[in-house]
C-alpha cells in the first residue's frame, strides 16, 4: 500500500486529514484547516474519484464539513460513483452534516444513481430526524425513490410510525393504498423471524448462525435488527425493521376519505 506521502491524487491530503476524524477529530480540524488555507481545492478527488466532503459526510464529520463548505466544496458535487454528500449523510442518519448541506444550498430532492433521494435513503433507514430535517428543508413528500416506491410506501415497509406521522403531517398522499396493504402485511408477520428468513434466503446460509438486537426509538417504536454472522462470529449482512407496522396500520386508516392514493 502507498503511504500518504506517495499519493499525488489533488485531493489525497485532504482526505488523509478527514480520515484523521475517525481517532482525533480535533487534530483532523487542525489538518484540514491549515491544508484548506494552503490554497488546496476542497473539492479535490482523491485517487479514487471521492470528494473530501462526500468522505466526511459519511464519517458523520460536522465540524470537517463545515470547514469544506466555508472554503467553496459544492454542496451537491458527486463524489466518483459513491453518489452525493447529502446522501451519503441520510443514509447513515448523520443529522448534524444533513443540516451543515442543507445550509449550504444542497437540494433536498436532488437524486442519485438508481434514482435514490436523500429522503428515501433516510426513510429506509428509519431516521425520523433526518426525515423531517428534509421535509422541513422542502423534500417532496410524494417524490418517489427506486423503483418508483413513494415515501409513504417505504415508511409503511419500514413500520416507522413516527416518518409516516412526519410524511402525513407534510401532506404525503402518493402510494397510500399500497402503504397501508404493505403495513397490513407486516403487521401479520413476526419480524424477527421474517428478517432472518430473508437473510436466510439471500446468502443460502441454511445452518447460519444469527445476532438479534432490539432497541426502542424516541418514540417508544420497537427496532428489530437481524444479522447474519461468519463463521468467525462477525456481522456479515444485516436488515432491521421499526416493529411499529399496526400503529402505521392505524395512522393511514385515519387518513380522511377521498384522499388521493
Amino acid at each position: 500500500m502507498d503511504s500518504p506521502g506517495d499519493r499525488t491524487a489533488p485531493g489525497a491530503p485532504l482526505h488523509d486529514a478527514v480520515l484523521l476524524s475517525l481517532g482525533d477529530p480535533e487534530a483532523a480540524a487542525r489538518e484540514l484547516t491549515v491544508l484548506l488555507e494552503r490554497g488546496l481545492d476542497p473539492d479535490g478527488p482523491d485517487e479514487d474519484g471521492l470528494t473530501p466532503l462526500y468522505a466526511a459526510a459519511v464519517q458523520g464529520a460536522a465540524d470537517l464539513v463545515r470547514l469544506l463548505l466555508a472554503a467553496g466544496a459544492a454542496p451537491d458535487r458527486p463524489s466518483g460513483t459513491e453518489g452525493l454528500p447529502l446522501c451519503a449523510a441520510a443514509v447513515w442518519g448523520h443529522l448534524a452534516v444533513v443540516r451543515e448541506l442543507l445550509a449550504a444550498g444542497a437540494r433536498p430532492d436532488a437524486r442519485e444513481e438508481f434514482d435514490l433521494t436523500p429522503l428515501a435513503w433516510a426513510v429506509r433507514g428509519g431516521h425520523v430526524e433526518v426525515v423531517e430535517a428534509l421535509l422541513d428543508a422542502g423534500a417532496d413528500p410524494d417524490l418517489p425513490g427506486a423503483g418508483e416506491e413513494s415515501p409513504l410506501c417505504a415508511a409503511a415497509d419500514r413500520g416507522s410510525p413516527a416518518i409516516v406521522r412526519a410524511l402525513l403531517g407534510r401532506g404525503a398522499v402518493a402510494g397510500r393504498a399500497q402503504a397501508l396493504a404493505t403495513a397490513r402485511r407486516w403487521s401479520a408477520l413476526d419480524v424477527e423471524a421474517e428478517l432472518t428468513a430473508r437473510l436466510r434466503a439471500a446468502h443460502s446460509a441454511p445452518g447460519a448462525a444469527f445476532s438479534v438486537r432490539r432497541t426502542l426509538g424516541a418514540d417508544g417504536t420497537e427496532r428489530v435488527e437481524v444479522w447474519l454472522l461468519g463463521s468467525d462470529g462477525a456481522a456479515r449482512s444485516g436488515d432491521s425493521r421499526d416493529a411499529g407496522h399496526a400503529e402505521v396500520v392505524r395512522l393511514l386508516e385515519a387518513v380522511r376519505p377521498g384522499a388521493s392514493a
